[in-house]
């Protein structure tokens, strides 16, 4: 089964909340996290074991044991495939994991790899027939030509690429394409992206990156989103509280909209609200009417900082259909208080599409 909503990948479990199981437990449940992806392998060696302690096990067990699916992930090199193949049946055995990962990179460009490709994925399948597997490898297949593609996607079930934006912030053209690519390919394999969470040079992505990503895979009806890799989020604790915030919203739970809407602008923060929108959304007031991501997160940073600062929200009544849906809403702030907020929205597949707000404030 393909995995739902948002997930996290471990490098070295070590880096992630000093190692602790209940807490990275904790911040995975915090964060609405539905999996976590942990590195059990490298090449032929097993991954995360310290001092002779696997720090993976008792992590994989606490999460699985809090509903928290996880899968093993495994950079391979190709130079002993039979011996990367038998690393990894035993870890996701030993384990006992929910799926595996391939990552695969540019090794595999090499003339004559597609047959050791094809030597690992055959005694992969062979020592775990039922287990999902999913390729994590380059995000546009037509800059990688000399990558055996097919060799690896004809034996997974999912395709996890990484889509890594570095030295640009256009989240949202690059997973489009990615997806485009793919679904030019053969097989064509459920598309599960991750994006990235990590310095490269003078380069990061942004809170707001975080969020075109996100609102870019549910417009695209992906069933879930990942982020590379936990192992930041100390020195990226920003980009690690937008994604903990983004609602995860698929079609059959947009009737949770409008109260997830409230409980966006109760935090005050202006990304968590433009979130629940799609990228090509349109929203209306009486003042202004404005359309996409950037119009607006900005409309919503001065409505929360300027319009109504410090302001406490309470949804009074929500009615309608998973698609089309009326809510009211009352405010109280230090500007002053709106006791007859009504608004109407339009959903599509899970996120707003339409949106039209009026309300009145009197004067504090």
């Amino acid at each position: 089964m393909a995995l739902k909503g948002k997930g996290f990948m471990i490098w070295k479990v070590r880096d992630c909340e000093g190692g602790s199981p209940s807490l990275i437990k904790n911040a995975a449940k915090s964060a609405n996290l539905t999996h976590v992806l942990i590195k059990i392998a490298d090449g032929v060696n097993s991954y995360n074991i310290v001092n002779n302690v696997d720090q993976a096990a008792p992590v994989i067990q606490t999460l699985q044991a809090n509903n928290i699916k996880v899968w093993g992930w495994h950079y391979i090199y190709g130079s002993d495939p039979a011996g990367e193949a038998a690393i990894a049946i035993k870890r996701v055995k030993n384990l006992n994991l929910n799926g595996y990962i391939i990552d695969a990179e540019s090794q595999f460009e090499v003339s004559g790899m597609s047959t050791r490709a094809s030597t690992f994925m055959t005694k992969l399948r062979n020592g775990l027939p039922d287990t999902p597997v999913a390729l994590s490898s380059f995000r546009f297949p037509t800059l990688h030509s000399g990558f055996p593609w097919k060799t690896f996607l004809n034996k997974c079930d999912y395709n996890m690429p990484q889509v890594y934006w570095q030295a640009a912030h256009n989240p949202e053209a690059q997973l489009k394409r990615c997806v485009q690519e793919f679904n030019n390919l053969e097989p064509k394999l459920p598309v599960m992206p991750t994006g990235p969470v990590y310095k490269y040079g003078d380069w990061q992505p942004t809170a707001q990156d975080m969020v075109e990503f996100l609102n870019a895979a549910q417009t695209l009806k992906l069933t879930s989103a990942n982020f590379f890799t936990w192992d930041y989020r100390s020195t990226l604790s920003t980009l690690w509280d937008t994604i903990a915030a983004y609602p995860w919203v698929d079609a059959d739970s947009a009737l949770k909209v409008p109260a997830l809407y409230i409980t966006a602008l109760n935090s005050g923060k202006a990304t968590q609200a433009a979130s629940l929108y799609r990228s090509d959304a349109v929203h209306i007031t009486a003042n202004q009417t404005v359309q996409g991501t950037l119009p607006i997160l900005d409309w919503y940073k001065t409505f929360l900082t300027t319009t109504l600062p410090n302001a406490r929200f309470a949804l009074t009544k929500s009615e309608g259909t998973a698609k089309s849906m009326h809510f009211s809403w009352t405010c109280t702030s230090s500007a002053g208080k709106v006791d007859d907020g009504y608004d109407t929205i339009g959903m599509l597949n899970g996120k707003i599409v339409y949106h039209h707000s009026q309300y009145k404030i009197t004067p504090a």
